[in-house]
């Protein structure tokens, strides 16, 4: 970035600040802006982070820059209200991931490693350590900075990651297959027995887990392979609602059998692998 992109930038973002104190001021600020706390705006926090993914699975790049501008108001927002608190401040967050990505980037940035290349897996060895380092009078565990608030199938894939780094993994794909096998056995066997609603939910978050390992063993990302059934589902099922439309019916008014033949034939009219 040349000295005038990061002027502008600086200048960018103070504005954005200067304009998040403003929402927050005390006597002069917007009075939903100053009923918020982290808690509140936690939910946002997580929507926006989800449109930017959605953005950029659309290859949208007009929308992508307005999404990212909603995440970064978030981090701004979240900032503000821990300055407030006396915590620390949005500079205080800048500093930290620059420091971060500093010390996980010793090839890049210290003389005595430069031009050396970062071994595999550098960069999750080193927050194991950093984990570590941090545990005295802590939580000790590998596993203790993995947000209990992410999204069930990024959990799943962090926590399988991060113990796979210790060796506790399966060796392939095929043995996890065969684990998928058995937890769905179980669940079967659950419902066969009327098991009660707490067993059922239990294995059938067994199997889901197993499913999240099996993405990740054949280096296929679970959320993006359910965000592409979801479309797939959308778009069948979209099918179906014009093709009755066209009689002047809707799904209700069409049986079981209907509705799966006309599932079919949206289905044989998208490509391979669509």
């Amino acid at each position: 970035m040349s000295g005038a992109d990061s002027d502008s930038a600086g200048a960018a973002l103070g504005r954005l600040l200067a304009i998040m104190a403003r929402l927050r001021d005390p006597q002069h600020g917007c009075p939903w802006d100053l009923r918020q706390s982290f808690a509140t705006i936690a939910p946002y926090t997580i929507e926006e982070a989800h449109e930017v993914a959605d953005a950029i699975e659309r290859n949208d790049l007009e929308a992508l820059r307005g999404e990212l501008g909603d995440l970064l108001f978030q981090v701004v927002y979240h900032a503000r209200l821990a300055e407030e608190a006396g915590a620390f401040d949005f500079a205080a967050v800048a500093r930290a991931i620059a420091d971060k990505l500093v010390s996980r980037h010793p090839h890049l940035f210290d003389p005595d490693a430069a031009g050396t290349p970062p071994a595999r897996g550098a960069w999750e060895d080193h927050k194991i350590r950093e984990n570590r380092s941090r545990a005295g009078g802590g939580d000790p565990s590998l596993l203790a900075d993995i947000g209990r608030a992410l999204p069930a199938l990024l959990r799943a894939h962090k926590l399988q990651k991060r113990v796979a780094r210790v060796g506790f993994d399966w060796p392939g794909p095929a043995p996890v297959l065969e684990k998928l096998d058995e937890e769905i056995a179980e669940l079967r066997a659950a419902l066969s027995a009327h098991a009660a609603p707490e067993r059922v939910t239990a294995e059938l978050g067994d199997v889901l887990f197993t499913c999240v390992n099996l993405a990740r063993h054949l280096g296929v990302d679970p959320e993006a392979a359910l965000r592409g059934a979801n479309a797939r589902f959308e778009r069948r099922f979209r099918y179906i609602e014009e093709r009755l439309r066209r009689s002047g019916r809707r799904p209700e008014d069409a049986g079981a059998e209907e509705l799966e033949a006309l599932w079919r034939e949206a289905k044989a009219q998208e490509p391979a692998g669509g």
